[in-house]
């Protein structure tokens, strides 16, 4: 990587089509934890029944993995599972040190395009997801899109292959970037949306351009059935649930005294149970509006070269080859 990204969290909130409800596009539960330098923001898994968390110890290829494509023991906690079907919609947002066709995961370990490919086939085979958006900033970020070939894909990435990604905006304080170019721009971006807005994937395409990321930003439509324009920002970053409506009379009279029993026990320990807090998150709109410190300035390398150059033309103007040996 160009510059040291730093280690942070990772936010998850619940994702369906758009609709009523507020929008909490990173508010939502902490998911992951990441305690050394540089390691990978391995995944925000928005999905319709809520976020999937993990301590960093548990943040391995493997896991992620598995996580992704089901296969987990019967024993793993709701929390830390997939929860969609063939009518959720997918967000996985990947950010740390990567290169051509991989993404390093805690230092350690690296996940590459070829298994992230066949990862979300997988998916599509056992219908866990309904359309899929997936978003890395990387280093060469496009090359971990370039061998997808699932149906419902939509990927984008802050830097085309052979670029590097950068960070913005360092901390003299602490001594490390606070954030990624693209990421900053894309938080930026997104706080602006509310749950009716009608703003379309296509804005979004566009809010890191070269001029502000350094680097080209891609991203890739192929494998997407809807147009792009047709597609909202709420699709994937709401906290919507869909409902559906019947007119047919459900008949819930079989075995109904033990669905009240066990109503009452659960009522019972959620009234045991403390209330729920969110972490606290970083200081976002700080960040966001934070002016970037002024550089100091130092005269440009040509115009030192041009000076040393006009001194020795003098020198010989003045003294001449013959008096060279006095000098050395």
């Amino acid at each position: 990587m160009a510059s040291q990204k730093p280690a942070g969290l990772l936010y998850g909130t619940a994702s369906a089509p758009s609709g009523a409800g507020s929008l909490k596009p990173a508010n939502m539960a902490v998911t992951y934890s990441l305690s050394r330098p540089a390691a990978a923001l391995v995944a925000v898994l928005l999905l319709s029944f809520g976020s999937v968390a993990a301590r960093h110890i548990e943040v391995t290829v493997e896991n992620f993995l598995r996580v992704l494509t089901g296969r987990i023991p019967p024993s793993t906690p709701r929390s830390k599972r997939l929860l969609s079907d063939d009518r959720s919609n997918i967000l996985i947002y990947m950010t740390g040190h990567g290169g051509n066709g991989f993404l390093k995961f805690q230092d350690s370990e690296e996940i590459t395009n070829i298994e992230l490919a066949d990862a979300f086939e997988q998916m599509w085979q056992k219908r866990r997801y309904n359309e899929l958006l997936f978003i890395i900033d990387t280093c060469q970020g496009a090359s971990m899109y370039e061998r997808f070939y699932s149906p419902n894909i939509m990927a984008l990435a802050s830097s085309q292959v052979g670029e590097d990604s950068l960070s913005h905006q360092p901390d003299p304080a602490i001594g490390v970037h606070l954030m990624d170019r693209y990421t900053f721009y894309v938080l930026e971006f997104l706080e602006e949306i509310n749950p009716a807005s009608q703003t379309n994937m296509n804005d979004l395409f566009q809010v890191c351009p070269k001029s502000l990321c350094v680097s080209t930003p891609g991203h890739r439509t192929d494998l997407f059935q809807r147009d792009p324009k047709n597609v909202l920002i709420t699709d994937f970053f709401g906290s919507v649930r869909k409902v559906e409506i019947t007119t047919e009379t459900i008949n819930l009279q079989q075995g109904s005294e033990i669905m009240e029993s066990s109503y009452k026990e659960d009522q019972m320990d959620e009234e045991l149970m403390e209330p729920l807090k969110y972490a606290e998150q970083l200081p976002v709109a700080q960040i966001i509006h934070q002016k970037p410190k002024l550089k100091d300035w130092h005269p440009p390398g040509g115009f030192i070269l041009g000076l040393w150059a006009l001194i020795i033309m003098v020198f010989f103007k003045t003294y001449g080859i013959k008096h060279m040996k006095f000098i050395f």
